[in-house]
This record gives structure tokens, C-alpha cells and sequence, in this order.
């Protein structure tokens, strides 16, 4: 998780998130949950639906040219590492 919330801001705005798709069937889950793969007007309809955005973890950040793990484990400011959530949701049928 990356973005506002994780922040000392008083009044996060958002969050974002990457998700592993290694092993995932993306045909069941454009069925199951099309906006995670939204990605047209700014995620716009991520945001509204999630109050945040979802990366997959192994597409490329256009800024940085990493992938979204590697660039949510990196302080924007500074450079320097630092620490990311993992939420193993299982096996989700």
C-alpha cells in the first residue's frame, strides 16, 4: 500500500496498491470484478468504486520505468527504501 493513507497526513486523501497476478485467471476476474483492470481516465472508476488504485504488482510505473512493487517500496521524495503491507487474501473461489 502506497499514497496518502499511508502518510503522517491528518486527512488522507487515497491509496494505492499493487496485486500479484502470477497464477490468476484474468478471464474470471474481468467477470468477477472489471474495475480492477480499468485503468482509462486516470482510474477514475477505481477511485470511485475502491477509493483508491490497483496496480498489477509486475506492470511497469510510466514515470520510473520499475514495476509497481519496486516503485510503492521506494520513498518518492528521498529515494531510500522502505517497507511495504502484504494481505494474503487466499484462495478466493
Amino acid at each position: 500500500m502506497d499514497g496518502s493513507f499511508v502518510t503522517s497526513k491528518a486527512t488522507p486523501r487515497d491509496y494505492d496498491g499493487c496485486w500479484d497476478r502470477a497464477g490468476m485467471d484474468l478471464s474470471k476476474l474481468l467477470k468477477r470484478d472489471p474495475v480492477l483492470l480499468d485503468f482509462g481516465n486516470k482510474r477514475l472508476a477505481q477511485k470511485l468504486k475502491y477509493g483508491g488504485e490497483m496496480f498489477p504488482a509486475d506492470l511497469l510505473e510510466a514515470s520510473s520505468g520499475t514495476v509497481f512493487l519496486e516503485f510503492f517500496e521506494r520513498d518518492r521524495e528521498t529515494g531510500d527504501q522502505k517497507g511495504v503491507v502484504e494481505i494474503d487474501l487466499g484462495e478466493l473461489s
